[in-house]
């Protein structure tokens, strides 16, 4: 999932800038368009912009990833009839809010007479309408862009994890990798010969990843993106099949969740529906921007589908033993453990593009302050402080689950439920809201705010748990030694 603004970084001495980068603007960039009046209906030229289907691959591709393959678990944690349903609810309410950031965004820019406005810029500019608030305004940008960089790094420790659970799994079971695809009786695949601990596997991709971000250019990386998008979507097409053609009857599974995991569930899933920041970067590359209400409306119905769907087929397929990834309970048989690396390469690749906006955001302004002959060597060195940094929050908590949902929890919520309807109050603060609009964003905001403060509690609560019973354990093994 990708998450970030529309603009580059230069000359700012401030960590958070006044304009921040986007993995898409690497890929594709920003083209010289009329004004915000004129960019409303169509854009001049013929050729900028890009067209209505790119634009739905590109929302589809930031919407889509790692957050997907653990909807099954969160689907478990709801309960299969309230999982669903809860999914459903979530969707409508992401698309929502998305459609406010825009509308706001328009109605900003429009008073400040500018071309676009980032996330950020239209928090900003947005809190300068409210006299009370004017003093403050450019916090509220630098509190949007702090949330898209813990986001961001929150997405990096995710791909940590994901790479080594299930690198290590394909690993382990090896020796038993078979041509057969039949599922065994716990719904796991083996592990024969057991490894290293996950922890190892992730200092193992730690020089890879970091060889990886000093690709300073992403469009050098554009042509392996495109493989790890098609590879990618051949494994979930295989994901697909397996799920659909091993469900056992009857399904005996707890129609509702327990009430303390609900939480858990809230964090994955808003985890994977936040795809809010790709919004504004997609919309002010558009050809003809007029279309884009339509391309979020598909966009976005299609991947709430993919949401429900793979949850549910995948809960209903392997059960309580559904893992943090559906891919850890594929079967040991080389098709799926192909789907595994397979989808890993694609997590890898895919971990420049995330990475791309932190280190944009927060390495400029430190190169800017060393002379021009070290300025190569300190962009490298903090990047590679950051990969380090991802990492060690990665094994400090190695478990996909709780990372996925604590992710969500933390800055998820406030960037796709707390902030947009937040927003609208305040940039249509002149013009008045109707009573019906005021209650529904206080209720969403209040929504997002619960979820924020249970799921993260839970999250974290769970984790301690967690690490107390594996030290437990580890114990017990030394004194029977």
């Amino acid at each position: 999932m990708m998450a970030s603004s529309d603009v580059d970084v230069q000359g700012e001495g401030s960590l958070f800038s006044d304009q921040i980068p986007s993995e898409m603007d690497a890929l594709c960039p920003s083209p010289p368009g009329p004004s915000r009046p004129q960019r409303h209906y169509e854009r001049i030229g013929g050729r900028t912009g890009t067209s209505f289907f790119q634009t739905l691959i590109h929302l589809l591709k930031g919407n889509i990833g790692t957050g997907l393959l653990g909807l099954p678990l969160a689907v478990k944690n709801a309960g299969l009839v309230l999982g669903p349903i809860s999914l459903l609810v979530m969707g409508i309410i992401a698309v929502h809010c998305m459609e406010l950031l825009v509308k706001c965004s328009h109605h900003l820019s429009a008073k400040v007479n500018r071309q676009s406005l980032t996330y950020g810029e239209a928090v900003q500019y947005g809190m300068e309408n409210v006299s009370w608030l004017r003093r403050h305004s450019l916090w509220g940008k630098r509190t949007v862009n702090l949330f898209l960089i813990i986001t961001q790094l929150g997405f990096c420790c995710v791909y940590f994890v994901f790479l080594s659970d299930n690198v290590k799994q394909v690993v382990e079971a090896a020796n038993a990798t078979t041509f057969s695809c039949s599922m065994n009786y716990t719904n796991q695949t083996e592990i024969l010969v057991p490894s290293f601990d996950s922890r190892l596997y992730m200092l193992c991709f730690l020089p890879f990843l970091i060889l990886l971000v000093f690709v300073r250019n992403l469009r050098y990386l554009a042509p392996l993106s495109l493989v790890a998008n098609v590879v990618m979507s051949a494994s979930l097409v295989l994901i697909y099949f397996f799920s659909l053609t091993h469900i056992t009857y009857p399904i005996n599974l707890p129609k509702v969740g327990r009430a303390k995991d609900y939480p858990l569930f809230f964090g994955t899933a808003i985890f994977a529906f936040e795809g809010i920041g790709v919004v504004l970067p997609l919309e002010n590359k558009m050809q003809r921007p007029q279309t884009f209400t339509l391309v979020l409306y598909l966009g976005m119905g299609i991947v709430t589908f993919l949401y429900i769907s793979l949850g549910t087929i995948g809960y209903i397929c392997f059960g309580e033993h559904i893992g943090g990834s559906i891919t850890l309970n594929l079967p040991n048989c080389w098709m799926y453990q192909s789907v595994k690396l397979l989808y890993s390469f694609g997590i890898f690749i895919t971990f420049a593009l995330q990475f791309y906006v932190p280190a944009e955001i927060l390495i400029p302004p430190v190169v800017a302050r060393v002379s021009e002959r070290w300025e190569t060597a300190v962009d490298l060195l903090l990047r590679t402080v950051l990969v380090i940094f991802t990492c060690a929050l990665a094994i400090l908590i190695p478990e996909l689950d709780l990372v996925i949902s604590l992710v969500g929890s933390v800055s998820s919520s406030f960037l796709a439920l707390i902030f947009p309807p937040v927003l609208e109050v305040i940039a249509f603060h002149t013009e008045g809201l109707s009573p019906v609009k005021m209650g529904l964003n206080m209720v969403i905001s209040a929504v997002g705010l619960v979820g924020f403060l249970a799921g993260t509690y839970i999250a974290i609560e769970q984790i301690i748990a967690r690490n107390a019973l594996k030290h437990t354990d580890t114990l017990s093994s030394y004194l029977v030694l």
